[in-house]
């Protein structure tokens, strides 16, 4: 027994693809007295509490994609930030149950409003939280590193 797990966890390593890519927006704004707070809205499919974000499209730049993601998921409109402030890992549960990695290129977007209508409306819950209590409600440990070090680097 000892020896199929082996050669299975081999086959395991073999078959691993490296992370796929994808492109998300952290959503923020300054309440009077510098308050700052962050927009998190819910996945579709478990309701876990997360940041819009989506696959690389064809002809956009990553910055881009962040900030189309940030509108049609939560109806972002707002600056974004052309350079990374980092990345964070999940694992994706595709359609077939598979689960891949996924390291996510997060782009910053001060919002400046938000529309009522925008395509995900009636899928998706949006709260804005304390980066504190944004950090603690994410459920990727690395997503919630990026919030603090965001946060910290905000104060300066």
């Amino acid at each position: 027994m000892h020896l199929l797990h082996r050669v299975f966890a081999d086959v395991q390593l073999m078959l691993r693809r490296p992370p796929r890519l994808q492109y998300a927006a952290l959503c923020y704004r300054f309440l009077p007295g510098h308050t700052l707070e962050i927009l998190l809205i819910t996945s579709r499919d478990t309701g876990r509490w997360v940041i819009p974000k989506g696959w690389p499209m064809k002809g956009r730049r990553a910055h881009e994609v962040a900030a189309r993601e940030a509108f049609e998921e939560a109806g972002v409109r707002g600056t974004c930030q052309r350079a990374a402030l980092g990345y964070y890992v999940y694992r994706k549960r595709l359609d077939t149950g598979v689960r891949i990695s996924c390291r996510v290129q997060i782009h910053a977007i001060e919002v400046s409003r938000l529309v009522r209508n925008f395509p995900e409306k009636d899928e998706r819950k949006l709260a804005w939280f304390d980066y504190r209590e944004a950090a603690r409600r994410v459920a990727e440990p690395s997503l919630r590193q990026q919030i603090l070090r965001f946060a910290r680097s905000s104060f300066r």
